[in-house]
């Protein structure tokens, strides 16, 4: 039999095994997509981890459970990062996930609904679905007694949609994350394409401060808002700059190269309309290209931040999430394989693209893992 026909056998015979089970794949995604984990703030996180511990066991899979210091989080909302494996010896090849969602608008999308093959329902995209495929990826390799040199340990982690502080960011600063790895896939919703790359972010929260008074009385106030307006055409001043700027790698269609720096996303102050407001506040979210350094660029927003305070400007900020850019070859033997995946599901070439927000390859990519 030649290589090609032994091949089309072999896809044949998953797919009938994946037809097989479809039903049981629908509910185990319909039972994690209830489990509402959005973040933030990070909720249900041990209820979730806690059930797909115990179906896994159903299919004859163990989890390692890695908890989060009771000190540091409440019991209910505890994170868990989860880890199961299959195969022998070091080298590992890593199935990689995450299960929190980002807020829902209504409680309606935890109620997941299914139409035909399709699924609807809050993180069945991004990314639960792509954790019961994984996870039944691994079942087909053990049901069919699959062998080969190393494991595939599947790793799925809370905190992404936040920068992965609690997640993928403490297993890398444990070096759990990525050790002796051979490559990584990330199951996030692509539409097709290859992301080999990703844009690092540095986002901030900036409070600006005055003094209260009625507006009658407003020359014995300061004015917070006036003030915020200060500080945000200083950074306007940045953000027409650094968007000059673009990167070399290819980009989806209709998506802009060039580097970013959004004012705004967020906003607030003031008590009423009739009184002079003492607090206001915006935040600042900077997206880099890999060929920029987020280091240099974090500070370059500080600096300016620091030139208001010395300035008389009274304000203060916090970051709420950093994370790095990184990128891969396209020539890299992970990517390769996934693109040629891609290309016998769909009947077209996969592109290589930098995705325009941030992965969690970046963690392994730091490590010098294909991912």
């Amino acid at each position: 039999m030649s290589a090609r026909a032994q091949q089309d056998k072999t896809v044949e015979r998953l797919l009938s095994w994946l037809g097989q089970r479809e039903d049981e794949m629908a509910v185990l995604l319909a039972d994690l997509i209830a489990v509402p984990t959005e973040n933030p703030p990070g909720k249900h996180y041990r209820e979730f981890a806690d059930l797909l511990i115990s179906r896994a066991e159903t299919l004859g899979l163990q989890f390692e459970r890695l908890e989060a210091s009771s000190q540091d989080f409440s019991a209910g909302d505890a994170p868990a990062c989860l880890s199961a494996s299959y195969g022998q010896g070091e080298r590992t090849f890593y199935f990689h996930g995450h299960y929190d969602v980002v807020p829902a608008q209504s409680e309606e999308q935890f109620q997941p609904q299914r139409k035909e093959h399709f699924m609807f329902g809050r993180g069945a995209c991004d990314m639960k679905g792509g954790i019961v495929s994984m996870l039944y990826a691994i079942l087909a390799l053990k049901e069919w007694g699959v062998e080969f040199d190393g494991r595939i340990n599947l790793v799925l982690v809370p905190d992404e949609e936040t920068g992965g502080a609690r997640g993928s960011q403490r297993l890398a600063e444990q070096g759990i994350l990525g050790r002796n790895g051979v490559g990584m896939l990330l199951a996030e919703p692509t539409s097709g394409v290859v992301w080999n790359a990703n844009r690092g972010a540095i986002s901030l929260r900036v409070r600006v401060f005055g003094k209260s008074a009625h507006v009658g009385l407003q020359h014995q106030g300061e004015n917070a808002f006036e003030r915020m307006h200060c500080v945000v055409q200083r950074l306007q001043e940045v953000k027409h700059e650094v968007e000059q700027r673009t990167t070399g790698l290819t980009v989806g269609a209709g998506q802009a190269r060039n580097s970013i720096l959004m004012l705004g996303g967020q906003s607030g102050g003031g008590a009423n309309f009739n009184v002079v407001p003492e607090t206001c506040w915006f935040t600042i979210d900077r997206r880099i290209n890999p060929e920029e350094n987020l280091g240099e660029e974090k500070a370059r927003l500080i600096e300016v931040l620091k030139a208001c305070q010395r300035q008389g400007i009274p304000l203060e900020w916090e970051i709420l999430q950093e994370g790095d850019a990184a990128s891969c070859r396209e020539d890299e033997a992970g990517g390769l394989a996934l693109a040629h995946a891609i290309q016998e599901v769909t009947g077209s070439p996969a592109r290589f693209e930098l995705c325009p927000g941030l992965l969690e390859t970046r963690f392994y990519a730091a490590r010098g893992v294909s991912s």
